[in-house]
């Protein structure tokens, strides 16, 4: 039986549109699109249980987007494809295509969940480097604009644990000191946005901000 045969025309579809997602990943498109594959069901599904039932089901959320919709076109396009076969060869004719897709559809969607699941365990998992501004608290800056004084903060730039730099307001957390540009502080406490910091010679170290 041929592919390109009339009731095989949606599952020729779902080829080529996979043969596209594979282009759009391999030229990076396809990152742009990850976002889209956030699955938020309704409130009124989502306080019954049926929003995480469904996404349980169809595999939604276990990987990418992009993994997720190659594996229900190759999902969707092999039943369609091996079923028209089979039922021609036992039918003596194939299915008319608008009810083949809507039968292959049906299948395809809770056995691509199935089929997700063994690949969201083997995908490696992006670790987030992502911190909140109090995991910056105690944390050494270094005051690169300006001087710090009581009500006038400075620029001053952090390391988190990653090793990624962030940029900080800062105060002096002794009003009477000041922490000019260049030096090396200790950031003890934060408020808001502003981070109250104090020179490592300062008795307040031995104390609890």
């Amino acid at each position: 039986m041929s592919l390109l045969a009339p009731h095989n025309l949606p599952f020729l579809i779902a080829f080529g549109a996979l043969g596209l997602v594979a282009l759009l990943a391999l030229t990076g498109v396809g990152e742009a699109l990850e976002g889209a594959g956030d699955f938020d069901a309704p409130d009124g599904l989502a306080a019954s249980g049926i929003g995480e039932a469904l996404s349980a089901l169809f595999g939604l959320g276990r990987v990418p987007l992009m993994v997720w919709l190659a594996c229900l076109l190759f999902t969707f396009g092999t039943i369609g494809v091996i079923g028209q076969g089979v039922l021609a060869s036992i039918l003596g004719t194939p299915l008319p295509a608008p009810l083949a897709a809507l039968l292959a559809g049906g299948a395809a969607l809770p056995l691509n969940g199935l089929t997700v699941r063994p690949l969201a365990a083997i995908m490696p998992r992006d670790e987030t480097t992502a911190v909140s501004l109090d995991d910056l608290v105690r944390r050494d800056a270094e005051i690169q604009i300006g001087t710090a004084r009581a009500g006038s903060p400075a620029r001053a730039r952090v390391t988190d644990r990653h090793g990624q730099a962030h940029f900080v307001m800062v105060e002096p957390h002794d009003t009477n000191t000041e922490l000019r540009e260049g030096e090396t502080v200790l950031l003890v406490r934060r408020e808001g946005q502003i981070f109250f910091a104090v020179h490592y010679e300062s008795p307040l170290l031995g104390l609890d901000a």
